[in-house]
Order: C-alpha cells, then structure tokens, then sequence
C-alpha cells in the first residue's frame, strides 16, 4: 500500500513540477525533487528513469550530491522567475494582487540567490583496467 501511495505521489509532483515550468506561481524544482524522493523509495525504475532520462535528470543528480546548483542554472532559473512573474503582473489589473505578486518575486528571487553553486567535480581516481 505504501508503494502505492509513493508512486501516486511521485506522479503527481511530475505533473505539477511540469506545469511548474508555466505557471509562474507554481514551483518545478520541490516537485521534481518530491518525485526523485518517493520514487528512490517506491520504483527504482522510476527513479533511475527520473535522474537519467528526464530531462531534469541532471539538476536532480547535481542537488542530490552537492546540495546546490550547477553553474549557469542559477542565472537561467533567476531570469525565467522574473519574465514569468512580469507578465503576471502585466496582465493582471488589481492593484492587491499585483503588490503580492511583486513580493512573492522579491522573496523568490532572494531565497535563489542564497543557494550555493558548485561545479560538478571530476572523479580524479585512476581507472582500473
């Protein structure tokens, strides 16, 4: 039954950190971080599906040994949350939820910038033949 419940839940962060990826106020990287969670623990064929075939495979792998972001990532995820956001509050026309809007961006923002990047290290053991 768990495995179950793990599997549903796993999905389910799939399809909402996909959606994630246009919605401005809905995050991608807690889902897809979520499912790699659930599935490590229910589906190992998920899981390795997760972090070698998807396409968010190699943040997932990156936050999951060096708990920060790969070079270059920070800057896109940075520009992507400020062009989405803008258009949000473009297109919406209430005084209240605009000011929201604005001060979810700056906190989003902020909390990006105090996420370490590391570049992924090379392996410099020598190899067995």
């Amino acid at each position: 039954m768990q495995r179950i419940i793990l599997l549903t839940l796993g999905w389910l962060a799939i399809v909402l950190g996909t959606l994630g990826i246009v919605l401005p106020l809905l995050p991608t990287t807690p889902f897809m971080l979520l499912a790699a969670w659930c599935f490590a623990r229910s589906s190992p064929r998920f899981h390795h599906w997760l972090l070698w075939s998807s396409p968010f495979g190699r943040y997932i792998r990156h936050w999951q040994r060096h708990r920060a972001m790969p070079p270059g990532a920070k800057g896109r995820a940075i520009l992507l949350i400020i062009c989405t956001f803008s258009f949000s509050i473009w297109l919406v026309h209430l005084l209240w939820l605009r000011i929201g809007l604005g001060l979810m961006l700056c906190a989003l923002v902020l909390f990006m910038l105090r996420i370490p990047v590391v570049e992924e290290q090379t392996d410099d053991t020598p190899s067995r033949r």
